[in-house]
């Protein structure tokens, strides 16, 4: 906000659409989401487009988006570049670097007041584990192109946010 970005996140597009009366995605979002598991990048990437398109059309200025949660494997990355290639760029990666234990005890704490079907330990370690298997690999690929700004997340709100303040400053 504080950048004239909009927010964009994968997770509650998907679980909008979830909900959603007649979603043609819902159940199967669902099934993914309860594994632990990513949403086929057909589903997330026109979720993401939709979203993109109509902020877009309702204020041609709002055209710079902090996509939350996204590209979460090789194939969300292959998905985004086929569709996206010349129509955005990716400025950087903002890496949110947080223990698994500090992470998996903040869901659980969101858990009790969140409603989330994933907020709960067997879910979280399902994602942990998906997170090491797909995700890192696209962090690691982001990384090697100079792309990856870390902070580190076990802080306070506040700290967090005084290191992201800092890279948007750098940014531009």
């Amino acid at each position: 906000q504080k950048y004239g970005y909009t927010h964009l996140s994968a997770g509650d597009l998907l679980r909008d659409e979830r909900k959603r009366p007649g979603s043609q995605y819902g159940e199967l979002i669902e099934n993914y989401i309860k594994e632990g598991e990513i949403v086929p990048v057909e589903i997330t990437i026109s979720l993401l487009k939709r979203a993109m398109d109509q902020t877009m059309a309702a204020n041609s200025q709002k055209n710079k988006f902090l996509i939350d949660g996204f590209p979460r494997n090789e194939d969300n990355l292959q998905g985004w570049n086929k569709t996206m290639d010349g129509k955005a760029d990716v400025s950087f990666v903002l890496f949110f670097d947080c223990d698994n234990e500090i992470c998996v005890g903040r869901c659980l704490e969101r858990g009790k007041s969140s409603g989330r079907s994933d907020d709960n330990r067997e879910s979280l370690e399902k994602r942990i584990h998906t997170y090491l298997q797909s995700t890192k690999p696209i962090i690691d690929l982001y990384e090697r192109m100079g792309k990856v700004r870390k902070v580190d997340a076990s802080k306070s709100v506040d700290e967090v946010f005084e290191n992201v303040v800092q890279i948007f400053e750098k940014e531009g």
